[in-house]
């Protein structure tokens, strides 16, 4: 029996390479959309600070509902794809647990590694929508 749980680990370990790369780019993903989101918010503070009588700099201020708009996609973004990371490092676990005590991983295996990429895909789409508008004309006026 101890042989079969080394084949099943062994196994284990060559089907985890696909989902550690996942994770990897899933990190560098997570802290592109945190600087995007802080670039936003910081913008957001100093129009804010704008003072509504301020005739010279109070144009600006029509940027506020975009730039609202464009914090609420990086948000869901990045709870999507933090919620894909947590379905790859479960699959992980999941996979070697089962591996260590003898079962068949990939069948659930396989299920949480969909999940994960379906959240990848919403994520990247809701980052897609924020690139379209961080590019619309209004980021042009100088």
């Amino acid at each position: 029996m101890s042989q079969i749980n080394a084949d099943q680990l062994s196994t284990m370990i060559s089907h985890a390479v696909a989902p550690s790369f996942l994770l990897t780019a899933i990190a560098a993903l997570v802290s592109i959309l945190i600087a995007r989101m802080t670039r936003v918010t910081d913008r957001l503070r100093n129009l804010n600070q704008i003072a509504d009588d301020d005739v010279a700099r109070g144009w600006l201020k029509a940027d506020v509902s975009r730039l609202k708009r464009r914090e609420i996609l990086l948000n869901q973004s990045l709870h999507l794809v933090v919620t894909s990371g947590i379905a790859i490092a479960v699959l992980l676990l999941f996979g070697f647990v089962a591996s260590l005590v003898g079962y068949r991983h990939e069948p659930g295996a396989g299920i949480l590694f969909v999940v994960a990429l379906v959240l990848l895909v919403g994520s990247l789409l809701r980052f897609l929508q924020d690139i379209r508008i961080a590019l619309s004309e209004h980021d042009h006026h100088g």
